[in-house]
């Protein structure tokens, strides 16, 4: 009788065993199916995808020079926004465009604002000065604005018409032709 009993015993530890590896691994698929989740859900709500015909998200910005300015600001005119940061090489080839088509054009209902990504102030003060950059620009701190127009790298321009909606976004150093035409399109 001791003969048929031990492979009863040798079976139920067997099952036992499937048993709890068939549990832990259902519990373990359940918490990276969780996990997976909960990082979908997070990077959904915190990065936007914006269309073009849209309305560009508003956003306030301390500028370098102590001045708070908003999106609704500039209401009425076509707006230039530029990403940028003074660690960026092609920031810098179009730096001086930008300056010199913001004072060929502020007068024409055309406005600039340049926003400094991942950027600290001191550098990014220097760098204002070394391009004698005049037009309204601030340093997104929190990076709420990027994450608004989802802004993953620098230099990146977007457009805005007087009525708020976005007709252009541009990603790289802009070259006088391409930045002439998206004016055309914003002018008031």
């Amino acid at each position: 009788m001791s003969d048929t009993s031990a492979p009863e015993t040798t079976s139920s530890v067997r099952l036992s065993l499937s048993s709890n590896l068939l549990t832990a691994v259902g519990v373990l698929f359940l918490i990276l199916f969780v996990i997976g989740l909960l990082t979908w859900r997070v990077l959904r709500d915190n990065v936007s995808v914006l269309h073009l015909d849209e309305l560009a998200p508003d956003f306030t910005l301390e500028t370098f020079q102590g001045d708070t300015v908003s999106l609704q600001d500039f209401r009425g005119q076509g707006v230039v926004l530029n990403f940028w940061a003074s660690w960026c090489n092609p920031c810098r080839e179009e730096a001086d465009l930008l300056e010199n088509t913001w004072r060929a054009e502020q007068d024409n209902g055309i406005a600039f604002v340049g926003i400094a990504y991942l950027d600290q102030g001191p550098a990014a003060r220097r760098y204002l000065e070394e391009f004698n950059i005049t037009y309204p620009n601030g340093r997104d701190k929190g990076g709420d604005i990027s994450r608004r127009y989802a802004v993953t790298g620098v230099p990146v321009t977007y457009f805005v018409q007087p009525d708020g909606k976005i007709v252009g976004k541009f990603t790289g150093p802009l070259e006088h032709d391409r930045l002439y035409t998206f004016l055309e399109q914003i002018r008031p």
